[in-house]
């Protein structure tokens, strides 16, 4: 089966699931065994109970397979500079770019372009990787 030929939006992608893998995992990492229910897992805020609408549901912990993918994505930012992997990092967070401007110093076409240049870069080792 032939491996996959990243791009920097497929990069990016992956990123952002990273992220919001990282969002779904448990803080203190330890839950009760045993217990099982027939329901979706997700996570109920405490207003659901009076009856608000328009509430937005957070889902449960991730799976298995999205922990894995999220472990090798983390693993490509290691291969960047660390500027690079920060930047690269808080657009997977989908923090604005009034932020990271504000982070780095610089205006916002600089901090695009800065980006841009990560996720290439990124996605050439990436495909070197592969072909290795």
């Amino acid at each position: 089966m032939p491996k996959r030929k990243w791009d920097a939006p497929a990069v990016a992608k992956r990123m952002e699931e990273a992220a919001n893998t990282m969002k779904r995992l448990p803080e203190d990492g330890v839950r009760p065994r045993g217990h099982s229910s027939s329901w979706p897992p997700f996570l109920r805020e405490y207003w659901e109970s009076y009856g608000m609408q328009d509430v937005k549901v957070r889902l449960g912990p991730p799976t298995p397979d999205a922990i894995d993918r999220m472990d090798e994505a983390l693993s490509w930012l290691h291969t960047l500079e660390p500027d690079q992997a920060k930047l690269v990092w808080l657009r997977a967070e989908k923090v604005p770019w009034k932020f990271i401007m504000a982070q780095l110093g610089v205006c916002r076409e600089t901090a695009r372009q800065r980006y841009l240049i990560a996720m290439a870069t990124l996605s050439a080792k990436l495909n070197q990787q592969k072909n290795a």
